[in-house]
């Protein structure tokens, strides 16, 4: 695991701290570099997603897109 934490620890994407309930462990979490990456990336993705249906559906593939987004929300909130 040490192969994997430290590259991202010496990147300053991740730190650690003790567990305070067991000192042998290390609670790990994401630093505030690590967490504007990730926003930046999501906000990348979601732009270029938003820019591709807008450039190759038609207004009206895109309210058939709407209709099915609003049935897939249904499924994941049963």
């Amino acid at each position: 695991m040490s192969a994997v934490v430290t590259p991202l620890q010496e990147a300053g994407l991740v730190s650690g701290s003790p567990d305070p309930s067991d000192g042998r462990q290390t609670l790990m979490s994401l630093t505030p570099k690590c967490l504007k990456r990730l926003q930046e990336g999501r906000a990348a993705r979601q732009d270029w997603l938003t820019a591709t249906i807008s450039q190759k559906l038609s207004a009206h593939e895109q309210e058939k897109l709407q209709a099915a987004l609003g049935l897939l929300t249904r499924l994941v909130e049963d």
